[in-house]
């Protein structure tokens, strides 16, 4: 090959290269502007136009969506920013509605009530901003279940006035095996300032109580805190509670079964001397201080159901109508009337079968007779005081009777 037919294939096999290299710039430098150029200033364009359409309102809901387990208390709450509600809706899963309250700023929204455990709610929110357009927002959660919660009965009851004997008592409808962090949700404070400590008789009760009785006249109040506290395991408290009940007169009755008298006493001074009979020597009283838990006028009382049982298992007794009866032990012992005995047994001889007798007449219609006017003239949370039985000193749990347990032994009872 001469040179000069080398050269000329050289250049065109170049100038081949070069157009495809030139091919392959354009093509790609054409594409560019078709998806990243003008495209893209173009789609720009449609989401800024689209936010502007959009309203600046954010609506918050909790418990967030698809939640379980949730507060019946004051987990379910709408909350908007950048505007203001202008509806919202709660229903439960079959389509009940959920009453609320929008704050005066319409910023935030509420139920007026409790809701129910293990119950599925549905919350549709609408909102709108400063240029008036409108925002949406759902949400669906379920609340805590029964298996998975805990509540705590208490007494005494809100609002009421009791003797000076009177603890808090709450009972526990599952074990608490967190005690501490159930203790700190629960605070007992009163008027007098006195020092209230709180006792764990077992997994599910703890009662507080002063050191001594109750200062007459003041007002002890009790706060459950316990929304959203985990009791045990898996298990959380749903209570939210505030309740103030009122001490009266400082009245406390000392039963003297040596002597078969009761000297009632309020302030300290002895208004009222009733004679009484106690439990038989086979059948004694327990000694100790025992507080009223409950005032009957007329009840029934049946030895089988305390274990007095004859041969056939029936009851030794089984008296339909007991007058003015009072309990002061869980297991049985209560101060009443007494119909059946005769009026010389009062005062001279203990026959019971450990309650305290007080003479009465059946109907419990005579307000002149012994039993009628201690029934009228006592409180739940009174003491009793019952002395000179022989028989053991009341356990402190049975009943409200965590005054025989003293101070330190009290205290070492607390859980924090």
């Amino acid at each position: 090959m001469t040179d000069s037919k080398r050269r000329r294939r050289l250049m065109a096999a170049s100038a081949l290269l070069g157009g495809v290299l030139v091919l392959t710039a354009c093509s790609g430098g054409g594409d560019a502007p078709a998806s990243g150029g003008s495209g893209d200033s173009s789609q720009a364009q449609t989401d800024e136009a689209a936010a502007k359409k959009s309203s600046e309102a954010q609506i918050t809901i909790t418990p967030k969506d698809g939640s379980d387990n949730a507060s019946i208390n004051n987990s379910a709450a709408v909350t908007v920013s950048k505007g203001t509600l202008t509806g919202v809706t709660m229903t439960t899963q079959d389509g009940k509605s959920v009453t609320g309250q929008v704050s005066a700023d319409r910023k935030s929204w509420k139920p007026t009530a409790q809701l129910e455990r293990s119950t599925t709610y549905k919350v549709a929110a609408e909102a709108k901003d400063s240029e008036g357009r409108i925002a949406h927002e759902n949400a669906s959660f379920t609340t805590v279940s029964p298996a998975n919660s805990f509540i705590g009965t208490f007494t005494p009851d809100d609002g009421a006035t009791v003797g000076v004997g009177m603890p808090v008592s709450v009972n526990f409808d599952k074990a608490i095996t967190n005690k501490a962090a159930v203790q700190k949700g629960i605070t007992v404070s009163t008027s007098s300032g006195q020092e209230v400590a709180c006792h764990w008789f077992n997994a599910n009760r703890m009662d507080c109580r002063p050191q001594e009785y109750w200062k007459e006249g003041s007002t002890v109040t009790l706060k459950l805190a316990l929304d959203g506290v985990q009791g045990a395991n898996g298990v959380y408290g749903v209570q939210q509670k505030t309740v103030t009940f009122h001490i009266g007169r400082n009245q406390v009755s000392y039963v003297d079964a040596k002597t078969k008298q009761m000297k009632v006493t309020q302030d300290g001074k002895v208004v009222k001397t009733i004679p009484i009979s106690a439990g038989a020597p086979e059948h004694t009283t327990y000694e100790g201080q025992m507080v009223i838990s409950e005032k009957f006028k007329q009840t029934r009382m049946n030895g089988a159901t305390v274990g007095f049982t004859d041969d056939d298992g029936k009851g030794e007794y089984d008296i339909k109508d007991v007058p003015h009866a009072m309990r002061l032990t869980g297991s049985g012992t209560f101060i009443h009337g007494n119909y059946w005995g005769a009026p010389s047994v009062f005062g001279s001889a203990n026959t019971s079968h450990g309650c305290v007798g007080l003479q009465d007449k059946k109907g419990a219609g005579d307000s002149n007779m012994p039993a009628a006017w201690f029934f009228d003239h006592s409180l739940v949370g009174d003491v009793v005081v019952v002395q000179h039985t022989g028989d053991k000193t009341v356990s402190p749990d049975n009943g409200l009777n965590g005054w025989n347990m003293d101070w330190a032994q009290w205290k070492a009872g607390s859980a924090v």
